[in-house]
């Protein structure tokens, strides 16, 4: 929990997840520069960025930095280099059911999204590609989020059930 978090692992998840990506990109875009082409960087964010993220606070704060990273380098470093970002929702991983105490809770969770599943890494992939193709190439400063459809609204639950009656 963010309560009793050590300085120390704040600075740490919010280097691996901004510093660092600033850091790569800085040298991503000083040989994309010098490239005829240029070329295009894409950070991988999180929906944790845009909604509260009790207990993992400064990841959801590291990604929204990135998320604005994203935007700013994107005017600065353009024309040559196009940089966007992905937020990915709830993915489907090897170790996900873990997350949510097993695989009754992931399937739980699954029937909050609108689309009645994680996403997979398949998804993600398909947009990576489809980011940094040509089809994309008007495309800079942009947040694509992979959430399918987010999740059911709390207060929505809770309302059905003085409403159903």
């Amino acid at each position: 929990m963010t309560a009793d978090a050590s300085p120390r692992f704040i600075a740490s998840i919010i280097a691996l997840n901004l510093t660092s990506a600033i850091i790569f990109a800085q040298r991503a875009n000083a040989v994309m520069q010098c490239q005829e082409t240029g070329g295009t960087i894409l950070n991988i964010s999180s929906v944790s960025a845009m909604r509260p993220s009790p207990g993992t606070a400064p990841y959801g704060a590291a990604k929204a930095g990135l998320n604005n990273a994203t935007q700013s380098l994107a005017v600065e470093w353009a024309p040559k280099v196009r940089i966007n970002a992905i937020s990915a929702g709830l993915i489907a991983t090897e170790h996900a059911a873990d997350h949510y105490g097993g695989q009754a809770g992931f399937d739980a969770v699954a029937k909050t999204v609108p689309l009645g599943r994680f996403g997979t890494p398949d998804d993600i992939a398909s947009a990576c590609l489809f980011l940094t193709s040509p089809a994309a190439s008007y495309i800079t400063g942009a947040n694509l989020v992979i959430n399918g459809g987010d999740q059911w609204p709390a207060f929505l639950t809770a309302a059905a059930a003085f409403t159903s009656g």
